[in-house]
């Protein structure tokens, strides 16, 4: 099959990144859009547009009705959900397929079986990945979690089943506490994702976030492209993503992508993935995968030089992988910031006009976002503006480079976080590698005090 016109079904600087690769292959795109975003860059450079509803993400941009007819309107034969919105969705996946249009993405049955957490889990461990001791599946029954509990040891985490992002999710220090932090972990996770499954893993005290990027044909091949450690986080939101990992080894990469690769060959999983774990002293637990994009993907492109949204589209026409895994080399370093338009220390939101912007640019800086002078950030979607990468030779010459990137930045009229990260480079524990997914929140509030 061939793929000579995308609909890229998101908005922001992945609609963009999917628009710019698409056009380096001679593909067309179409541009989907609320009403907010008729003047965004993405819309601006796409081949064709069409606007499927109001503002709220809910009648916009995941609006599965607009969308496919966006798609037949404009004569697309192929669309691409970037990540969020609609890219995990395995109904819509099977609904694009279903009007014979190419999905740039996994097959439908592993968007679903990844996306509950508990089949997830379950999955991973037949398929060889190292899980957290914990629950098998779903714990409703108290006797059962406290039964658990005390043979995993406490403190125990109890999380939801569906959705992500810290809700649904509370640590029990002890037994007296746990039937009153299920009830309202439950209670959470049926507000926000309508489904109060919770399940129970041991809480790990101090570890790192490290996930493996992952590559398959859906045929049975597939490689693994490296580590990301994504462990400076906020309420379970990634701050800054960098490449390799500062505490992984040559030995440890290889064993765990490996691992990593040998699941993704028996699933024969297709596309690209992102296989999340914990890791501490030595050991990786899996936490979860994710069946699209990420956010962080540039570091990975930085260090390997391979362009994973390409290699989407060519998998997504029947292509086969464009490497072997031998073919795979790892130089160098890389790290994202992600740049938001919100107070830098107090995280308020602050959408409005972009009256002043000028990008960081040099050797081995690039910079993905959408804005431009005059534009208005809308209030209405994700606070992310833009994401600043930086690759150097080592960590240290990355870090120097990152911090000079950081000073070029121009974003006026609104507030961001590009303070954030420079007060970040300047911390001892920044600079060597030295931090767990706590550390950031631990100085924030110690910053505070």
């Amino acid at each position: 099959m061939s793929v000579t016109r995308i609909l890229i079904a998101n908005r922001g600087e992945i609609a963009l990144r999917i628009h710019r690769a698409a056009h380096e292959m001679g593909i067309e795109t179409v541009a989907v859009h609320s009403t907010a975003d008729a003047d965004a860059m993405h819309v601006r450079l796409a081949d064709h547009a069409v606007c499927i509803g109001p503002p709220p993400a809910t009648d916009s941009y995941l609006n599965v009705a607009n969308i496919i007819s966006a798609a037949e309107i404009a004569g697309a034969d192929a669309i691409h959900p970037g990540y969020g919105f609609l890219s995990e969705n395995a109904k819509f996946a099977e609904i694009v397929e279903a009007h014979d249009i190419t999905w740039i993405g996994p097959k439908p049955e592993h968007i679903r079986t990844m996306g509950d957490k508990v089949q997830a889990k379950k999955t991973a461990g037949e398929l060889g990945l190292p899980l957290v001791p914990g629950s098998d599946g779903a714990v409703s029954d108290y006797d059962e979690a406290k039964k658990i509990a005390a043979e995993i040891g406490y403190p125990v985490i109890i999380k939801a089943a569906s959705g992500g992002g810290g809700r649904g999710m509370k640590v029990c220090e002890e037994e007296s506490k746990l039937e009153t932090l299920m009830k309202q972990a439950g209670s959470e996770a049926k507000a926000a994702f309508g489904d109060a499954t919770v399940y129970i893993e041991k809480y790990l005290g101090n570890p790192r976030h490290i996930e493996f990027q992952v590559f398959g044909d859906g045929n049975g091949n597939a490689i693994h492209l490296g580590e990301r450690d994504c462990s400076l986080q906020r309420r379970h939101q990634k701050v800054l993503e960098e490449a390799p990992s500062p505490v992984i080894t040559d030995a440890e990469r290889a064993r765990m992508g490996e691992v990593c690769s040998k699941a993704m060959r028996d699933m024969a999983y297709r596309g690209a993935g992102t296989i999340e774990f914990l890791w501490e002293d030595g050991e990786f637990y899996f936490i979860e995968m994710n069946t699209r994009l990420q956010v962080e993907h540039p570091v990975t492109e930085a260090i390997t030089g391979v362009d994973l949204v390409r290699e989407q589209i060519r998998i997504a026409a029947g292509k086969e992988l464009s490497h072997t895994q031998d073919e795979i080399e790892f130089r160098g370093h890389a790290i994202e910031c992600r740049i938001n338009a919100e107070d830098p220390f107090t995280f308020a939101p602050s959408p409005g006009k972009v009256t002043h912007y000028h990008p960081a640019g040099g050797m081995h800086v690039r910079v993905d976002s959408g804005l431009y002078a005059g534009y208005s950030i809308p209030p209405y979607y994700d606070s992310m503006i833009a994401k600043l990468i930086v690759y150097g030779r080592s960590r240290d010459k990355c870090i120097m480079r990152l911090k000079r990137a950081l000073e070029e930045m121009v974003i006026e009229g609104v507030k961001h976080s590009v303070p954030l990260h420079q007060e970040l480079l300047n911390q001892p524990d920044v600079l060597t590698g030295d931090y767990s997914i706590k550390w950031l929140e631990e100085w924030l509030k110690e910053r505070e005090g």
